[in-house]
């Protein structure tokens, strides 16, 4: 938060202490006031009251209609002041949340646009820096064939990084354009197969354990966006974990749905975390310490494919330690 920003925050709650005071300054004139008016009229009330003969003590003025009629108004009017600074103060309670919450959301999304622009620059870096290695290096050197196929598989490596970076980019953009899945059929098992084999290729100190039942019926999806929601899921399953990952994959049908259940044991989510990792370029932590690679798109990425597809997400802790992603998908569509 910048100086700026203070200056402008501390203004704003000086005006509304000064709204405060005021407003308690005026309930206080008003209560002399009203009660002032009372006792003025009924000091006319008991003189004009005595040169009547009507009374002739006070506990009579008590007990007389006019008197109680004119007490009755003094009391109507003490709830009404008093009814209308309670409205007050609530309007401006109200007020001040309502303009605090929209101070603090954008100030969260003025984060947010800094951890993901430093983030995406980190993410763009290195891999242009790698395959730029790669290349220099085939350019001022002979290569022998087991370096030369070496590096090649590096700079691939980076390349796909690249591909899947500005897929996730293209992606959220259209989800952020009213995304509509192309539905077609989909064999979710071989896509979670054909994933995890790659991923074992990439991360060869992980070990991913596979569990499917039988006859898993085809299941109508996008078969982009379901590659991009597993991918997501299983590449921060690794990420998110020590070394030597142990990622635990199930897939089972729940009559007319399909079940996906992906758990790790890594350092797991608070329950605070909880319910921002779906937002929005969201990440843990801070952007400029953080050790692991990221955007901040992932997960809002597979929760907004997941809604698409008419599914629903959820994320709970595993036992003994670490995280388990539960996504349960319809097996029919039917495209708009």
């Amino acid at each position: 938060m910048n100086k700026t920003n203070i200056r402008l925050r501390l203004l704003s709650y000086g005006v509304i202490a000064y709204m405060l005071l005021a407003f308690l300054w005026w309930s206080v004139l008003l209560f002399n006031k009203n009660r002032d008016t009372f006792q003025a009229k009924t000091e006319v009330l008991k003189i004009g009251m005595i040169a009547e003969g009507t009374i002739t003590n006070p506990q009579e003025l008590l007990d007389n209609p006019r008197y109680q009629a004119l007490s009755d108004a003094y009391r109507r009017q003490e709830w009404m002041i008093m009814g209308e600074g309670l409205f007050f103060i609530i309007t401006l309670i109200i007020g001040i949340w309502l303009i605090n919450r929209g101070y603090n959301t954008q100030v969260q999304a003025a984060q947010q646009r800094r951890n993901f622009l430093l983030s995406i620059t980190h993410e763009l870096k290195s891999p242009i820096a790698s395959v730029r290695l790669v290349l220099e290096t085939f350019k001022k050197r002979q290569l022998k064939p087991e370096m030369f196929a070496k590096l090649t598989d590096n700079g691939l490596k980076e390349t796909e990084r690249l591909h899947n970076l500005v897929n996730d980019l293209l992606l959220s953009a259209k989800l952020d354009a009213d995304y509509q899945p192309h539905f077609e059929p989909l064999i979710l098992d071989e896509l979670l197969a054909s994933l995890i084999e790659k991923l074992e290729a990439k991360y060869p100190n992980a070990i991913f354990t596979f569990n499917c039942e039988e006859d898993i019926p085809v299941i109508e999806a996008d078969k982009t966006g379901m590659n991009s929601v597993t991918i997501n899921l299983l590449e921060n399953a690794v990420k998110y974990s020590p070394q030597d990952p142990k990622i635990d994959i199930s897939l089972r049908q729940i009559g007319e749905n399909i079940e996906l259940k992906i758990a790790d044991k890594g350092m797991g989510i608070s329950d605070k975390e909880k319910k921002k990792i779906f937002d929005k370029f969201y990440r843990v932590g801070n952007e400029d310490t953080r050790a692991t690679k990221g955007t901040g798109l992932g997960l809002y990425i597979v929760q907004q494919t997941v809604k698409a597809h008419n599914g629903k997400i959820s994320v709970s802790d595993n036992v003994p330690q670490g995280t388990v992603f539960t996504i349960v998908l319809p097996i029919g569509q039917k495209e708009l």
